[in-house]
């Protein structure tokens, strides 16, 4: 295409150089015919070079035109995906704050429970078998201190409340030996007392003389004679890993009827 332009332009100039030869009667200098050729061809050359460019511009704002329309688009799908997003954040927000309210009203309730559930496991203890009696003592009073707290979540005292509960329970089902001051006849003692469950509470003296157990119709501590002597003193070994599991004949007095 170029190059048509350049021949149509060389046959102007010769036309254009004839008829002022014919129409003047001058002879056109042939030297200046080529250069204004030149110029003419050097300023086309220009001109095709800012075209040029100008076809570059072009493509280059329509690419990022079109770069620019699919990140629209992106937004677009991106901006209907965050509204479906925030329209469930908003459902969940209600059912949270419908939740809150419903926590609200069982806070309201369970806490009257758990202060009853505590005196009730206090009176238990105070009527139970008198074994390991400051043990179960302080954690009750450590149960009532926790619910004065108010950095302790409500699910977290009702967790606690029901693992006393548990540790009772387990009571009935463990055997342990512990060292302990009891009271016989007026008289305080040092003595090792053996727990089987709550079937038998039974004591002796480190020295082995003296053995005794828990009478729960008269709530107190009774000597018993040495028959039982060497069965609980195996027993406390027991307890204590010292010596193999075996058979016991131990001392069972069943709390009468009414007591």
């Amino acid at each position: 295409m170029k190059n048509k332009r350049i021949h149509r332009l060389w046959l102007s100039l010769f036309l254009a150089a004839g008829l002022v030869a014919s129409g003047t009667g001058y002879s056109a200098n042939l030297n200046d015919i080529f250069q204004v050729v030149e110029q003419v061809n050097a300023q086309a050359k220009r001109s095709q070079v800012k075209i040029d460019a100008l076809t570059q511009e072009t493509r280059k704002l329509l690419n990022e035109y079109k770069t620019v329309l699919k990140e629209i688009e992106g937004l677009r799908v991106y901006n209907r995906q965050l509204e479906k997003q925030i329209g469930n954040q908003e459902q969940e927000m209600t059912q949270l704050a419908r939740s809150i309210d419903e926590v609200t009203v069982i806070e309201r309730q369970i806490t009257p429970l758990m202060l009853r559930m505590i005196d009730a496991i206090e009176q238990f203890v105070q009527l139970d078998t008198p074994f390991l009696i400051d043990e179960r003592h302080n954690r009750i009073e450590g149960l009532r201190t926790m619910m004065d707290r108010a950095d302790v979540a409500v699910s977290e005292k009702f967790s606690q409340v029901l693992r006393a509960y548990q540790i009772e329970n387990e009571y009935g089902r463990t055997y342990e030996s512990y060292s302990e001051t009891i009271n016989v006849g007026g008289q305080d003692r040092k003595v090792d007392i053996l727990k089987m469950g709550r079937v038998a509470l039974v004591y002796q003296t480190p020295d082995g003389k003296e053995t005794g157990m828990w009478n729960a119709n008269t709530d107190r501590w009774e000597v018993l004679d040495d028959e039982y002597k060497s069965a609980i003193r195996n027993g406390i070994r027991m307890a204590n890993q010292q010596l193999a599991m075996d058979m016991l004949m131990l001392p069972v007095l069943v709390r009468e009827a009414g007591r």
